[in-house]
């Protein structure tokens, strides 16, 4: 995606895919799960710097031109698996931000093949950003 405007194209497909979330009837203000309805009307105010955070992220597993260092999952309280676990975010709540993330690359008219890296370098992650709920779930 670095070779469709940079930073500059990834930033606005994130503002977009972000605000998207927000108003998103699954995971957004109005989600059954309580913790991703209160993070999206309570925590607004980080909304600037996770949309930060998350174009780092695409700039890396797009090739660039920016780094985001990876972390080991639990080792650090701004790793995926840390950073999620709170909001106990299910597999099929992980799966409609997906749906939306190839909304907003349609969106953006971004081509299919950088599509599909994008995609695939979100879902490799699933199993991160649900752990919470999977705990949560074998607690009972």
């Amino acid at each position: 995606m670095s070779g469709y405007g940079g930073v500059f194209a990834i930033a606005a497909v994130i503002d977009h895919f972000s605000d998207a979330v927000v108003k998103n009837p699954i995971v957004g203000q109005k989600s059954k799960n309580p913790q991703l309805r209160e993070w999206h009307t309570k925590n607004l105010k980080k909304l600037p710097g996770l949309k930060f955070m998350r174009t780092l992220w695409v700039c890396n597993v797009s090739g660039g031109p920016f780094q985001f260092t990876a972390t080991k999952p639990g080792k650090t309280p701004v790793g995926l698996e840390e950073a999620h676990r709170n909001l106990r975010i299910s597999p099929a709540e992980f799966d409609e931000v997906a749906a939306e993330l190839g909304r907003t690359l349609d969106f953006a008219k971004i081509p299919q093949r950088e599509k599909a890296e994008v995609l695939a370098a979100f879902a490799a992650h699933k199993d991160e950003v649900t752990a919470g709920y999977v705990a949560a779930a074998k607690r009972g």
